[in-house]
């Protein structure tokens, strides 16, 4: 699963958004069992992963409005709508988390009722999806699993952090603090949403307007800076996927064939 994992990731920096379903193709393959059960266990670490970003960016919202930070004229519209964005979000991710604690096996009992009628082999087929797709998401029903699965969300963004702070850390003249680092993750967190395959995108431009704009940091030390954590954060699993994919004997052609497939 390691290497499935370094391989995913790796096909995000590639292939930008599509190659997030090839971590979870990858695993299916390896461990024998049905990618529909791996799409909902992906479509769940989505969810935490947003839930933490809302709390991020809605934390660097709190602190801009209620500090001595400054937005300057290029990301004022971002703080303008930023309230109401993570107020219907945060509903958005908090819906879902009870639908898929609740409600998921009355849907797939519904889906059988509904798709009764369709001939023996499309029914089996589409009743075995709906049951990979339970599993998947069998951690919600538990409150040990649910909790363990918080916690591990925590750590993973803990680490995230802990990252921001050292690569800061590199750079003496920004003089940032715990609050401060905490403000820039919650913005590039949001930019990350956005990838260029084999560019990137959205962090560095983030991450470079957050630093110009609220930090007040010159364009060159804010452009150096955000070349940096996009090197640390995104480009240095790529060596490692590369090696790995040799290893295993996949090209890159065959994975950029795997989002369109399962997105299909």
């Amino acid at each position: 699963m390691l290497s499935a994992t370094i391989l995913g990731f790796t096909a995000i920096a590639v292939l930008g958004r599509p190659g997030e379903f090839v971590r979870p193709y990858l695993i299916a393959a390896k461990e024998r069992v049905p990618l529909a059960s791996q799409l909902a266990a992906w479509m769940l670490e989505r969810v935490f992963d947003l839930l933490m970003a809302l709390i991020l960016f809605g934390f660097a919202l709190s602190r801009v409005s209620g500090s001595a930070l400054r937005a300057g004229s290029k990301l004022a519209w971002v703080l303008g709508a930023g309230g109401k964005i993570v107020a219907a979000a945060s509903l958005a991710v908090l819906i879902l988390l009870v639908l898929l604690r609740h409600f998921t096996a009355p849907a797939k009992r519904w889906l059988s009722r509904v798709t009764g009628f369709l001939p023996q082999a499309q029914f089996l087929r589409i009743e075995k999806l709906a049951t990979a797709f339970e599993q998947g998401v069998e951690s919600m029903r538990s409150d040990t699993a649910l909790l363990s699965v918080l916690f591990y969300s925590l750590l993973e963004w803990a680490t995230i952090w802990a990252v921001f702070q050292c690569l800061a850390g590199a750079f003496p003249e920004l003089n940032f603090t715990f609050v401060d680092v905490l403000v820039v993750l919650g913005f590039v967190t949001f930019g990350s949403l956005v990838q260029i395959p084999g560019i990137g995108g959205g962090v560095q431009v983030v991450t470079v307007i957050v630093l110009t704009e609220l930090f007040r940091v010159g364009l060159e030390l804010a452009t150096a800076f955000a070349l940096t954590l996009w090197l640390f954060t995104f480009v240095a699993i790529i060596p490692v996927g590369l090696i790995l994919a040799i290893r295993e004997g996949l090209s890159w052609r065959k994975l950029s064939r795997v989002g369109p497939q399962t997105e299909a």
